[in-house]
């Protein structure tokens, strides 16, 4: 069975596209609905909350970089880290 995902244009979703459609798209395409779904979800921010734990979590990394137990790092490094 396919899923549909709603195609944006100018802000609207005007139709409905399946996973096979998404599969045709360029890289390009795929990264303009991308972006063009993060900022209508961005506009719509205050509909979305956060769950308790994660106030919890950000306050324990908070913590730990407080007493010197969590280092910042580079993205660079951080992925190279979670990739072994």
């Amino acid at each position: 069975m396919a899923s549909f995902a709603p195609i944006l244009t100018s802000g609207y979703a005007t139709s409905t596209m399946s996973t096979p459609a998404i599969d045709r798209m360029s890289w390009e395409e795929k990264l303009r609905t991308l972006q063009e779904l993060w900022d209508a979800i961005t506009r719509e921010g205050d509909r979305y909350e956060s769950p308790e734990w994660h106030e919890q979590a950000l306050k324990e990394t908070q913590e730990r970089y407080d007493s010197g137990a969590e280092k910042p790092m580079d993205w660079a490094t951080a992925k190279r880290q979670l990739r072994k």
